[in-house]
């Protein structure tokens, strides 16, 4: 069965890509779900007119994460932790405490969108990258203290 995507879709290809599937996934997956179009002259022409809307929906996403990636790199949060000796955390800095801090200065982010290249058990200045956009990745500051 050829279908035409009508958004990326991994592993199989990218919004407006010809692909041949199996009949049973076009019919019971990509098609309810809107993800595809079976192929036809009819679908190729509607398909022409979503993507360049996507194509400007994704423009101006793409330059709202530059700014708010420009206003994250110059922010530098602190995350306060128990510490044991040696300076060892109990426990580790995670993904949803970084998103917690974000919200609390005015920034919704998505906590499955914050990478975090290894554990941070110890204290100091750490480096995070924020995934905001397929093209656009923020740096941010995470200072880890002693909560005493």
């Amino acid at each position: 069965m050829n279908v035409i995507l009508r958004q990326n879709v991994e592993k199989l290809g990218d919004i407006g890509d010809l692909v041949s599937v199996k009949a049973g996934y076009g019919r019971n997956y990509l098609i309810p779900m809107q993800l595809a179009y079976i192929a036809s002259p009819g679908a190729i022409k509607a398909l022409e007119t979503e993507k360049k809307q996507y194509d400007v929906k994704m423009e101006k996403a793409k330059h709202q994460s530059e700014i708010v990636a420009t206003q994250l790199a110059d922010l530098q949060i602190s995350i306060p932790m128990q510490v044991g000796e040696e300076g060892r955390l109990f426990g580790a800095v995670t993904a949803p405490m970084i998103a917690q801090e974000l919200e609390l200065r005015g920034y919704k982010i998505d906590r499955r969108t914050i990478i975090i290249d290894e554990a941070i058990k110890t204290l100091g200045i750490f480096e995070v990258k924020i995934k905001l956009h397929p093209e656009v990745i923020a740096t941010l500051k995470v200072w880890v203290i002693s909560q005493e």
